[in-house]
């Protein structure tokens, strides 16, 4: 599929997406949406596919949030529409068994910054800005802001953000946990991909085990959690990659893992 809102690029494995209304600070359209759901499932099923960095065209934006003018048409109908939708496609993104990986060269606000919070690890640009607005145009996140946010940043933080509409800068993201690291401008996209060969050199399979524990932890009480790590740490026992891996390390040799 060739796409009109995004630029998809793959290297070494690691797929890039980048979306392009760098003119309309790349508001999240229901196109932009619609295409964001073909990638997730297109990421997901390509097996030479690793791992996936999503960014925002030019020096201002990530994604600066919805497109206003289509968010003004919505009734309830049509917002519970947008929002059950964007809220299952930023999920595929949550549960893919392979790292995605946010690069946040801008402002990411609203939906951007919901986006970004559905990545498995955010990296930010210095001039990078973060925020959940919508109160001031009179309504609530819609697509997990109220949900992920005070996961990353705590209850206090997350109330006064979504409350109030404030933005915070990169510096500040990073020191309440909200992005993983922040760098140069410059510098963004070597880190994300430097990060991204990084995080797929392990075994494929332990990867997929550790994001899938982490992200259903939330649901379950700490008994039930950790019985969670013991059935997933006894099932990759099993696995080649465990033979390998442990075989490897033992010959003092480099492991090289297939996913099995």
């Amino acid at each position: 599929m060739s796409y009109t809102t995004l630029l998809f690029e793959v290297l070494d494995g690691i797929a890039l997406a980048t979306i392009t209304r760098a003119d309309k600070a790349n508001a999240l359209t229901d196109t932009v949406i619609n295409e964001l759901g073909h990638l997730a499932r297109r990421f997901r099923d390509d097996s030479a596919l690793n791992a996936l960095i999503l960014t925002g065209a030019g020096p201002k934006a990530f994604a600066a949030g919805a497109d206003i003018g289509e968010l003004a048409g919505c009734d309830p109908a049509k917002a519970e529409a947008l929002s059950r939708k964007g809220t299952r496609i930023f999920r595929e993104f949550e549960l893919s068994p392979k790292p995605v990986i946010a690069a946040v060269n801008g402002l990411a606000l609203g939906g951007g910054c919901e986006l970004a919070m559905a990545c498995h690890v955010r990296i930010a640009s210095e001039n990078a800005r973060f925020g959940q607005p919508e109160v001031l145009l009179g309504i609530c996140p819609g697509y997990g802001g109220t949900v992920r946010l005070p996961r990353l940043v705590g209850r206090g933080r997350a109330v006064e953000m979504l409350t109030t509409g404030m933005t915070v800068d990169a510096a500040e993201a990073h020191r309440i946990g909200l992005v993983n690291r922040v760098v140069p401008q410059a510098e963004l996209m070597q880190a994300a991909r430097a990060l991204a060969a990084t995080m797929i050199l392990p075994a494929p399979l332990a990867v997929a085990a550790c994001l899938r524990l982490v992200d259903s932890q939330d649901a379950l009480d700490l008994d039930a959690a950790l019985l969670a790590e013991t059935v997933a740490f006894a099932g990759l026992a099993g696995s080649e990659d465990f033979r390998e891996g442990t075989g490897a390390f033992l010959a003092k040799r480099k492991a090289a893992f297939q996913g099995r």
